[in-house]
């Protein structure tokens, strides 16, 4: 009787837990490679011992021997040149079972399994298809990751932080990534389908990290998600009410069209939970006091009129007050020996890079030694943390226009490089691997070693020098709150310190304006242009007041987060000393609370409570409360409509466990005067 193949068996439960695949809501097998799994085969008849059978992988559209994306192994050898392995590991009656090794660097994707019996008849089972991702438990992996806690918090951790605000006041802005949800692993396959990679492409997280920065943006490709700065988020979602990934992956693969928007956290992370979905071990960074230069020589250029105005059609420099990308851990076989390990990548749509919005990986450490001349971007990111910030004034005399070098500062960019903890909920400080200590003797060498990749300065051609001083004898200095409560004044002092023995004629200009992340302005808020005599040694202060409705107005009209800036710029009079100072005031919100058991049971309801009450002094316009729990619920909005001063709001939602382990439910609230509000709460579900 001839052998006939009548159904395979993947055994998910059994490889799933050994691939730690375990947790993705999955239907279909998901191994990792360079790792034995096995399957059963349930067969018309006992196999005998002379006779062969062959299985058949195959990935992609069109497989191919040629690429090793069609696979055959014979059963009867223990391995095959094609560096795939098959062997019969156990018989029992009708029941075969043989465990699989594809190779280390074998393709990720979704393969389709098919048998071929010794007579040449072929079975394919009705759910063929199995999922192969990198494994960085793999040794001979190139994106192997030795340590245990750093593989748990960078590839099986599917909740975390987002770092954002100011260098002076930061903030972690809770945000869940979930790679393993429904759906998540077929919207990342079709993404690497879509970009249309080679074969041999698609075994490379260098290539394949590359392809998702472009691919998590919309710019070249139709990809995920559409970047919006415009503060009005019509015909789509505002940037600030995302609370994960899952979602917007969902979204984009169900309709497979853009979805609407993103700024730069909500870029980071989704790509966080693309490479950590496909097997890439990956963090989001966040870059405070982020330079994004647009001429490659190091500096970003600010230039003021008389009034202290940002004269923004003068460059197209800027300065983010944080930005946030990627890192992903690999070997970088492609470049010399030194440069494996973290890696920069970025899918906030700044720069083009070969003629595609994409960006990295580039390594760590050709951006802290300043080896920008290596694969891909590393001049750019380089940039990001490294440039010099030189603040101009743009004046008019005798009807021309002069431009004078107020302030050259060299340690401002690249504060507080930030990411999440391994293991805990705390943030981690990672700006010594992005560069060297300001000022040190390896920084200056990294600094001369990139500039001499670098396209040559030429940016001072047109304007007065600076003439050196060692310490200027007038300072300047803004006294104040730097955070607010929404409906609040305003209450800041301009101090100008005298420290010479001669009394001083100063001119003095100041602006408040009110800006986004970006540093793009919204609204001029108030500016001083005053002459002031200070006494030999002594100080005198500026007041610069500003009522709650000044601001509050922009605030209601902009969807975004706004931030306050304050810039002010000192003229001795008589002699060529210029002093420059500026300072952020962000705002400060009530807090949401967030009522439920701190353990629950699988399959059991159990209620969540989220309670605000509004303590500012003003009326909270068509709140919305944002609520997402992986494992627990979807994510699901609150119509709060509007929450006068003093009044309450209780909202709840009942929660279903899926999944056992440490559970993270977190909220967001926007309103049209407060937005950005988020809190987060954990329950051990058993």
């Amino acid at each position: 009787m001839a052998l006939k193949i009548t159904e395979v068996d993947f055994l998910k439960q059994e490889n799933a837990p050994l691939h730690h695949t375990a947790g993705y809501d999955h239907t279909s097998l998901i191994v990792r490679r360079g790792q034995e799994f096995t399957i059963k085969l349930i067969c018309s008849r006992e196999l005998r011992d002379n006779e062969t059978m062959t299985l058949q992988f195959g990935v992609g559209e069109k497989p191919s021997l040629a690429n090793e994306s069609l696979v055959g192994i014979e059963l009867k050898s223990a391995s095959d040149s094609n560096r795939w392995k098959a062997v019969i590991s156990k018989k029992s009656g009708n029941e075969c079972f043989i465990r699989v090794k594809s190779p280390a660097d074998a393709i990720v994707g979704r393969y389709c399994l098919s048998v071929i019996t010794q007579d040449n008849k072929c079975y394919t089972p009705e759910n063929n298809a199995f999922y192969i991702l990198f494994n960085p438990w793999c040794a001979d992996d190139t994106v192997f990751m030795p340590n245990e806690s750093e593989r748990w918090e960078y590839i099986l951790n599917d909740t975390g932080y987002i770092y954002v605000g100011s260098e002076n006041h930061i903030s972690g802005r809770p945000w869940n990534y979930g790679q393993f949800e429904e759906n998540v692993l077929d919207a990342c396959m079709f993404l690497l389908d879509k970009k249309k990679l080679k074969a041999s492409a698609r075994k490379d997280p260098v290539i394949v990290s590359r392809a998702m920065s472009a691919m998590v943006n919309s710019n070249d490709d139709a990809g995920v998600l559409t970047g919006n700065w415009a503060g009005k988020y019509v015909n789509g979602t505002s940037p600030l009410s995302w609370t994960g990934s899952a979602t917007i992956l969902q979204k984009y693969y169900k309709t497979q069209k853009p979805v609407n928007y993103g700024q730069c956290w909500v870029f980071s992370g989704l790509l966080t939970t693309v490479m950590r979905c496909l097997g890439i071990p990956a963090r989001s960074i966040t870059n405070f006091a982020s330079a994004h230069d647009t001429e490659e020589n190091l500096k970003v250029d600010v230039y003021l009129n008389e009034k202290g105005e940002q004269l923004n059609d003068w460059t197209s420099d800027s300065v983010w007050n944080f930005h946030v990308w990627n890192d992903v851990w690999m070997k970088r076989p492609d470049l010399p020996s030194g440069f494996d390990g973290w890696q920069a990548i970025d899918a906030t749509p700044q720069e083009q890079s070969q003629g595609i919005f994409q960006c990295g990986p580039s390594p760590l450490k050709a951006i802290k030694t300043g080896h920008v001349h290596l694969p891909h971007d590393s001049k750019f990111i380089f940039a990001e943390v490294n440039a010099d910030r030189i603040y101009w004034l743009v004046k008019t005399e005798q009807g021309q226009e002069k431009v004078v070098l107020v302030k050259e500062e060299k340690s401002c960019i690249g504060k507080c490089i930030s990411t999440k903890t391994v293991g805990m909920n705390t943030r981690e400080d990672i700006t010594c691997q992005y560069k060297f200590e300001e000022g040190s003797p390896e920084e200056r060498n990294a600094m001369a070693t990139a500039c001499s990749y670098l396209k040559s300065e030429g940016c001072f051609s047109n304007a007065t020098p600076l003439p050196f001083v060692s310490s200027p004898a007038i300072k300047v200095e803004i006294l104040g709150d730097k955070t607010l409560w929404p409906g609040n004044p305003i209450t800041l002092n301009i101090a100008i310190n005298n420290s010479s023995t001669q009394a001083q004629t100063v001119n003095l200009i100041a602006i408040c304006e009110m800006v986004t992340y970006t540093g793009k302005i919204m609204a001029n808020l108030a500016s001083i242009t005053q002459t002031i005599e200070v006494g030999c040694q002594q100080a005198t202060a500026v007041p610069l007041n500003i009522a709650a409705d000044a601001y509050l107005k922009t605030m209601m009209s902009v969807e975004d987060e706004l931030q306050i800036r304050v810039h002010a710029i000192s003229e001795t009079v008589g002699t060529e000393e210029k002093f420059s100072e500026s300072t952020m005031i962000l705002f400060e919100y009530p807090p949401i609370k967030v009522e439920m058991p701190e353990t629950a049971k699988l399959n059991k309801d159990f209620t969540c409570t989220f309670t605000f009450k509004n303590t500012l002094k003003i009326p909270l316009e068509s709140c919305k409360l944002h609520v997402e729990g992986l494992g627990l619920f979807k994510l699901e909005t609150f119509d709060e409509g509007d929450l006068e001063p003093g009044k309450i709001f209780r909202s709840k939602i009942i929660c279903a466990p899926t999944k056992t382990g440490e559970k993270k439910i977190v909220a967001k609230l926007n309103s049209k005067q407060a937005k950005g509000m988020s809190v987060e709460k954990m329950i051990t579900i058993s």
